[in-house]
C-alpha cells in the first residue's frame, strides 16, 4: 500500500470544495495544526483504526473505518502525505462462540485461545479471524476504502513489540497507578501489565511468576501446571492487554489521528487511560481524536453485536444501498450524531436525498452558496472514485422499483425503458454500470423490505380474467381506443385527465375504474400512479391486457 500523498479522489478537472466547513475538513485541519505542519521533520501523517475480528464486522464498526477514511481524504486533498492503517487485533482472546457458528459446541474447546489460532468454521480460510478479515477487506474496496492492513497476531508472534512489552514491565507500578485512577476497585498487588498464552495449551489461563528485569519472563500454565521462562525478543506467547497495547501501538506506529466510540471516550474510559499510558510511559502525545456515536437499525430486526452473530453487516447494507449512497450516509452525518441505517420506506427518501445532492453538485438544482458548498463537499466525499466530469443520468430509486417489476426483473430491459422515457440515444457505460447496481439494490429491497403496496407483478395474457361490469367494460374500451389513437401525444398529465373522462363517460366512478385497471394490469387494487405507470409499461403491453376484456 502506497503511503505517498497521491490522492485517490483527484483527477483531471476535479477541484475539491475545501471551504465548506465539513467535519472531515475541520478534523484534517486540526490534525495538520496539532501534529504538523508536514515538512522535513514530518514525512507523513498516520491515521489509524482497528477492531478485533471476533465475528462479523457490523455496520456500527464500519462507522469508525469510514470516519478515518473521510479525514484521510481531506488530508490528501490538502496535499498532505498520509498513511492509513487498519489494525486487525487478531491476537485477542476467543472469549465466546458466536451464535452464527455451526456446531458451536465443538468450538468451545478453543475458548481462551488467540482468535488467529481458531479454525475457520467454513473450512475456507486459515483461521476464524482470517475469515472475518477477508470478508470485510473485500467489501471495503467496493466503497473506496483502501487502508494498509496490519495483522497484530503476526506482529506479536514475531516479537515485533518486544521493546514495548519490556517498557510496560519496567513501568509496572506507574501503569497500575494510572489505571487505578479510573477504577473503583484497585488492581491487585500481583497484577502484571502483560498476559501470556500458554505454550502448553494455547490458552491465556496462565499466571506470571517473575520478570528478570531484562528479557526473561517466567509463567506457569494454570491448566497443565507446567512452567517455563520465555525471551521477549523471540517468544510468540506474550502480549499486552488492551489499555496498554493501544497506546504502545500509537507510539510504535507514530499515530496522529484515531477516533473512538463514545464508550471508549466516556470519562475514565479506555481513551483516557490510553492517553495517560501513551504520554507518561511511551512518550507519545495521544493522537487527535473525536467521538463517534452508535448506529441503530430501522426496518429490520437484529441487534448490532459481532459476538451474537445477529448483526447487520456492510454486506447487508450494500445489498440495498449503492456504495456511493453508503458513503453518503456517513459523509452527510456528523460522527457524534446517532442515526439509523434504514431498510424501510426511508430507503426511498435516502436515495432521493442523494440524487438531489448530486444535482446540486452538477448545478442542476440551485440553492444558496453556503448550502451549495456543503452539499458539494458531501457529494465529493461520497464518491468511490472521482466525481464524473458530467452529471450522471439519474433514474429515481422509486421509479426504478416500478421499472424492474414491469420488466419482470430484467434489469437491462428496465434500463432500456428508462433510456427511452428520457429520450436518450444511448447510455454511457458508466451510467449503465451504475444503474444496473441500483436496479439490483431495488430488487433486493423489494424482495425483503418494501411495503406490500410497492410490490407487483405484471399480468400476462394467460392470466385468469377478472369479473368486470358492462360499464367497466365500456370504460376499458374507451381507454383502449384512446391509447391506440393518441399514444404519441399523451403526457402523464393529459393521460391522467383522460382516465377520469373515459371512466365518467362510461358511468364509472374514477376511483372505482382505477381499482379495475390495477386489477387488470397487476392483480392488485393499488399500485404506482396509474397514468405514468401505463406510459411506462408501454402501449402494446397495456393494450394486450385491455383487449382481453373488449
Amino acid at each position: 500500500m502506497s503511503t505517498t500523498s497521491e490522492n485517490p479522489n483527484s483527477g483531471a478537472g476535479y477541484e475539491p470544495t475545501l471551504n465548506s466547513g465539513h467535519w472531515a475538513d475541520i478534523s484534517a485541519e486540526k490534525v495538520i495544526r496539532e501534529r504538523g505542519p508536514s515538512g522535513s521533520d514530518k514525512k507523513q501523517f498516520t491515521c489509524a483504526s482497528g477492531i478485533t475480528p471476533s465475528g462479523v464486522i457490523h455496520i456500527g464498526n464500519f462507522r469508525e473505518i469510514i470516519s478515518v477514511d473521510l479525514v484521510v481524504r481531506a488530508l490528501r486533498e490538502r496535499g498532505e502525505p498520509v498513511r492509513f492503517l487498519y489494525s486487525w487485533d487478531d491476537y485477542d482472546v476467543f472469549r465466546k462462540v458466536p451464535q452464527s457458528v455451526p456446531n458451536a459446541a465443538e468450538f468451545e474447546r478453543y475458548l481462551r485461545w488467540p482468535i488467529t489460532l481458531v479454525p475457520d468454521p467454513a473450512g475456507v480460510e486459515e483461521s476464524y479471524a482470517r475469515a472475518n478479515e477477508v470478508e470485510l477487506e473485500g467489501l471495503l474496496s467496493l466503497v473506496g476504502i483502501e487502508p494498509e492492513y496490519i495483522y497484530q497476531a503476526q506482529r506479536y508472534r514475531a516479537s515485533a513489540y518486544a521493546e514495548g512489552i519490556r517498557t510496560a514491565l519496567a513501568a509496572r507500578e506507574k501503569i497500575r497507578a494510572l489505571l487505578n485512577e479510573h477504577r473503583t476497585q484497585p488492581l491487585p498487588d500481583d497484577w502484571w501489565p502483560v498476559s501470556v498464552f500458554s505454550g502448553f495449551t494455547n490458552k491465556d489461563t496462565t499466571t506470571i511468576l517473575d520478570w528478570d528485569g531484562e528479557w526473561g519472563l517466567s509463567y506457569s500454565c494454570d491448566e497443565s501446571g507446567k512452567s517455563e521462562t520465555v525471551d521477549l525478543r523471540t517468544t510468540s506467547l506474550v502480549k499486552l492487554p488492551w489499555r496498554i497495547d493501544w497506546p504502545m501501538r500509537w507510539q510504535h506506529e507514530q499515530v496522529d489521528f484515531e477516533p473512538a466510540g463514545k464508550d471508549h471516550h466516556s470519562e475514565g474510559g479506555s481513551f483516557d487511560t490510553a492517553r495517560g499510558v501513551s504520554e507518561q510511559i511511551y512518550g507519545w502525545k495521544a493522537p487527535v481524536t473525536f467521538q463517534y456515536d452508535f448506529i441503530s437499525i430501522k426496518g429490520r430486526g437484529g441487534k448490532i453485536s459481532s459476538s451474537s452473530g445477529d448483526v447487520v453487516s456492510l454486506r447487508d447494507v450494500l445489498e440495498v444501498y449503492e456504495p456511493e449512497v453508503v458513503r453518503y450516509l456517513f459523509a452527510g452525518t456528523r460522527p457524534n450524531s446517532e442515526f439509523a441505517i434504514s431498510f424501510d420506506m426511508d430507503v426511498v427518501k435516502i436515495y432521493e436525498d442523494y440524487d438531489r445532492c448530486e444535482r446540486v453538485y452538477y448545478g442542476v438544482d440551485e440553492m444558496s452558496e453556503k448550502k451549495k458548498a456543503k452539499e458539494r463537499r458531501i457529494y465529493e466525499l461520497s464518491q468511490v472514485h472521482n466525481p464524473a466530469s458530467e452529471a450522471p443520468f439519474q433514474v429515481a430509486f422509486r421509479h426504478l422499483c416500478s421499472l424492474v417489476q414491469i420488466a419482470d426483473f430484467n434489469h437491462e430491459r428496465a434500463l432500456e425503458m428508462a433510456r427511452i422515457e428520457a429520450g436518450h440515444a444511448a447510455l454511457s457505460e458508466a451510467d449503465r454500470v451504475r444503474l444496473l447496481r441500483r436496479a439490483a439494490c431495488a430488487e433486493r429491497w423489494l424482495a425483503e423490505f418494501a411495503p406490500e403496496d410497492f410490490r407487483f407483478r405484471m399480468k400476462t395474457a394467460e392470466a385468469e380474467l377478472i369479473e368486470v361490469s358492462s360499464s367497466e367494460t365500456a370504460a376499458i374500451r374507451g381507454l383502449a381506443e384512446l391509447l391506440q389513437k393518441d399514444w404519441d401525444t399523451l403526457t402523464d398529465k393529459s393521460l391522467a385527465e383522460e382516465l377520469y373522462r373515459v371512466s365518467r363517460d362510461a358511468g364509472v366512478e374514477p376511483k372505482d375504474f382505477f381499482v379495475v385497471m390495477y386489477r387488470v394490469l397487476i392483480g392488485k387494487e393499488k399500485g404506482p400512479r396509474l397514468a405514468a405507470f401505463i406510459r411506462t409499461v408501454g402501449r402494446e403491453r397495456v393494450l394486450a391486457l385491455l383487449e382481453r376484456y373488449i
